[in-house]
């Protein structure tokens, strides 16, 4: 590759700080996405640093689950902001079958759907929107599976980005629309998310403790 690969319990997410614990009750849905935010972000990042155990159980987990799908075809993230970090696993599943594909998402407008570029761990990479690395070329296309990265989530499978809504038009337009798994470390998981009307719930959500079934909580 040409880059090198390089807790605390859920409750300390159950609620935004202290002096915007009221506030995403009684704020409109942006306005409490916005708190949620800033508490999250936060959250992740510090459990990424101390919680190296996590990320690994984590990425064993996607491992297992990945091998008990029929996808041949998924889009990842390039980590970034305390992301947890899928590259390792992601090359250990294309190498197991030839017939695999991985691609990243690329921002081509601020306003538009994503488009998914291939990448190989040995594909040449420059800076995308947002400095967040992009394969330089490769085929452009649809995966059948999406893993997106979350700030928080919760059982319904609603999930908290970064607010550009790049994956809610991504989906919207898609056709057919790919299947979605949410990625995420179980502190950032929250009882409800604030959502509004273009907000698309997950298929699945996987953490360091295990799939959820998101369906099955709406």
């Amino acid at each position: 590759m040409k880059e090198s690969i390089s807790r605390d319990h859920r409750d300390s997410a159950a609620e935004p700080s202290a002096a915007s614990s009221v506030a995403p009750r009684a704020a409109p849905a942006a306005d409490a996405k916005r708190l949620w935010r800033a508490t999250l972000l936060a959250t992740r990042a510090r459990l990424t640093a101390c919680a190296p155990d996590a990320i690994a159980q984590l990425n064993q987990r996607l491992a297992d689950w990945l091998e008990e799908q029929d996808a041949h075809s998924l889009a990842f993230y390039w980590p970034t902001h305390g992301e947890p970090d899928l590259r390792e696993t992601i090359v250990a599943w294309l190498a197991r079958d030839t017939r695999r594909r991985a691609a990243l998402p690329v921002i081509e407008s601020a306003r538009a759907p994503l488009v998914f570029r291939g990448w190989t761990p040995d594909a040449p990479m420059r800076p995308g929107r947002y400095g967040i690395p992009v394969p330089a070329a490769g085929e452009i296309g649809m995966p059948a599976l999406l893993l997106i990265p979350c700030v928080g989530f919760d059982a319904r499978g609603y999930r908290l980005g970064y607010g550009g809504g790049f994956y809610d038009r991504t989906l919207a337009a898609a056709t057919p629309r790919p299947r979605t798994l949410g990625v995420a470390l179980d502190g950032c998981r929250v009882a409800a998310l604030p959502n509004e009307a273009h907000d698309l719930p997950l298929d699945h959500v996987l953490t360091e403790t295990g799939a959820i079934d998101t369906a099955a909580a709406r």
